[in-house]
């Protein structure tokens, strides 16, 4: 059996048991980016649950355009009002370069990728950046309430990162 077809067999048992039905809008309007690093349980983490926060996730949890389009909509037609953006200690994104990975992906596939990679080398300094980024789009109107942190893969805490 497939790691997909062990998902399809979960999902079954899931419905079975007859979820409850939620809201569309985040109770707690919280929208958390965060890396899609699995050893991450950002629900848990975070003692959340289904239904009270949008979760968008992507390698590094990098501030990319589709992350601000996604939190724009998050935030003018679903009501959330508050950021969380969590990058964690030992990320993959650290040890790769903007011009080596793309340079990789372009010898195999004979096609420069036309998306940027976004790597970085400092999981703090990206996080203050990558504040400082959404608090200055003009796409968010609640811009005042983003916060960073770095997730320690080792003992799970969050530790905040001033911008």
């Amino acid at each position: 059996m497939s790691a997909v077809d062990d998902a399809v067999t979960a999902n079954e048992r899931f419905a079975a048991a007859s979820p409850p039905a939620l809201e569309t809008r985040p109770s707690r309007g919280l929208a958390i980016v965060a890396c899609m690093d699995a050893r991450i349980d950002v629900l848990a983490a975070l003692g959340l649950g289904p239904g009270e926060a949008h979760v968008l996730r992507n390698a590094g949890g990098v501030i990319t355009d589709d992350v601000i389009r996604s939190l724009a909509i998050s935030q003018r037609k679903l009501g959330t009002r508050e950021v969380m953006l969590i990058h964690h200690t030992d990320c993959g994104m650290e040890t790769i370069s903007d011009e080596g990975f793309a340079t990789e992906l372009e010898e195999e596939t004979g096609f420069a990728p036309e998306f940027p990679i976004h790597a970085f080398t400092d999981a703090e300094a990206d996080v203050r950046e990558s504040v400082l980024r959404l608090r200055r789009s003009p796409f968010l109107p609640h811009r005042d309430a983003v916060r960073g942190f770095v997730y320690d893969v080792t003992d799970g805490r969050l530790r905040e990162i001033e911008a």
